[in-house]
């Protein structure tokens, strides 16, 4: 291939800590995308492998894909196109069929993003400190001398589909046969859950389930028009409480752009905490792996979950094991400790039988097993994962974020509390009556505050001294 030498590439700007990241047609071009496939298999030493490319439903994704396979082909790869696939079927297709891979999405952000979500063989994640650096390096220098060279054999490039192979390991993974009957509202936000949903949860390609599905923009379009595919805001979940309200449904599901998270909602409408879902999985993993003659397994749960989840695993006999946030920390804890199942207050759950990787569905079908098994309501079930009192994340554009920690830190040194620093600042009340946690954002100029109490009056007490520190 013949690039524009007049450019100089520098692809710092949309190389981040764990994916690819930019504006299509300015960070993130086809051009760069075909030498970012080069380096890929240059610095996993991918030649003669397979490699495997899909992506989500955003109008770039497949001109990428191919780029990117062309690419990697160029070098000595031979590239299989996966073609549309939620993230979670990428870590499945690495993971069951032993091979590095690609997936083209951003994930929540709006429309005019793309990115590259990268894993080696195994689903084994790609960070800026496990390749993803020298990834970037090599393809800028592919770019700046404007040829990709070619490989001795140019690799082949074939087609494979792993959606019903994903659903089939899914539904291995936990039996719904036997539940009893529910109503569930999916809001799959325009997002690949509109294919996965009735794949695995429905009949699509497998028999059909005790399930009644009512879904929502299940339509792929990677222009957004109901609504962003970003459960994490609270107004993104709206139309999603209003049709599990007005069908009578057991609950709704909500899932990102990408399909990797997935946000519940009790019959009620209102949103059961990502730390009580973490919870109530924990549990049944517990449980299974015991069954299985696992003395007392692992749970891995981030730093901001609730402090509800550590003391359940320990009363069930599990050992909880404490991380600091980010899903590249997690997995490499995972796979540390031999954890049977991680989760994170972003709603991120991640399985030690899904290759150590996150996976939205997989987490839905354990609360769907759950609510199935037994008569109660999930607003009653979700009850008893969520002892106290959350404040939620709640960000602050501050400037001199280190100056506002310290005034935190100076007021509250006279009062009876602990503070660890393994990601931010956490003060913890020495009689258990709060915590809050104050943690700088890498990319933002934001201080996040969580704050989690025995009662509502202790944690808006808190909530407010601290956040009046902030930002005064």
């Amino acid at each position: 291939m013949t690039m524009d030498q007049t450019k100089t590439f520098d692809l710092s700007a949309s190389f981040k800590a764990y994916d690819v990241r930019g504006i299509v047609g300015e960070s993130i071009t086809a051009e760069i995308v075909e030498a970012v496939g080069a380096a890929f298999v240059d610095v996993l030493q991918l030649e003669g492998k397979t490699v495997l490319v899909g992506g989500d439903m955003r109008p770039s994704s497949p001109e990428f894909s191919k780029a990117f396979a062309n690419g990697a082909a160029r070098r000595g790869a031979n590239v299989q196109l996966l073609d549309l696939i939620s993230t979670d079927e990428l870590y499945y297709a690495c993971g069951a069929l032993n091979a590095a891979g690609a997936t083209f999405t951003a994930s929540h952000n709006p429309a005019e993003y793309n990115g590259i979500k990268m894993a080696k063989a195994g689903a084994v994640p790609i960070s800026s400190e496990t390749g993803l650096k020298e990834i970037q390096a090599r393809a800028e220098e592919y770019l700046n001398t404007g040829s990709i060279p070619a490989a001795p054999v140019r690799g082949l490039i074939g087609v494979h589909d792993v959606l019903k192979g994903y659903s089939e390991y899914l539904r291995s993974l936990v039996d719904l046969r036997g539940i009893r009957p529910l109503k569930v509202v999916v809001d799959a936000g325009n997002g690949m859950a509109g294919l996965t949903t009735p794949a695995v949860l429905g009949d699509a390609l497998l028999p059909k389930l005790p399930l009644e599905i009512i879904p929502l923009y299940f339509e792929l379009d990677g222009s957004f028009p109901n609504h962003p595919a970003n459960p994490l805001e609270p107004e993104n979940l709206r139309d999603l409480q209003a049709a599990v309200v007005e069908h009578g449904a057991d609950l709704g599901l909500a899932f990102d752009g990408d399909a990797d998270r997935c946000f519940v909602i009790d019959e009620k409408g209102e949103p059961v905490s990502p730390s009580a879902i973490t919870g109530m999985v924990a549990r049944r993993e517990i449980a299974r792996a015991q069954g299985l003659g696992e003395a007392n397994p692992t749970i891995i749960h981030n730093l901001l979950t609730s402090r509800a989840v550590p003391e359940l695993v320990e009363r069930l006999g599990g050992r909880a094991v404490r991380t600091r946030v980010g899903h590249s920390f997690i997995k490499a804890v995972m796979a540390a400790e031999g954890a049977v199942f991680g989760g994170e207050h972003s709603a991120h759950f991640y399985f030690r039988d899904f290759w150590n990787a996150d996976t939205g569905m997989l987490a839905a079908m354990h609360v769907l097993a759950a609510l199935g098994e037994q008569d109660g309501p999930l607003s009653e079930l979700g009850r008893e994962y969520e002892p106290y009192m959350s404040s939620g994340e709640i960000n602050s554009e501050i400037e001199d974020k280190a100056a506002a920690v310290e005034r935190v830190r100076h007021d509250f040194r006279n009062d009876d509390v602990e503070v660890d620093h393994l990601d931010g600042s956490t003060f913890i009340a020495t009689d258990g009556s709060y915590w809050f946690n104050l943690r700088p954002s890498n990319t933002e100029p934001f201080l996040r505050l969580n704050v989690e109490a025995t009662d509502k009056a202790t944690m808006e007490r808190v909530r407010d001294r601290v956040l009046a520190l902030v930002r005064g």
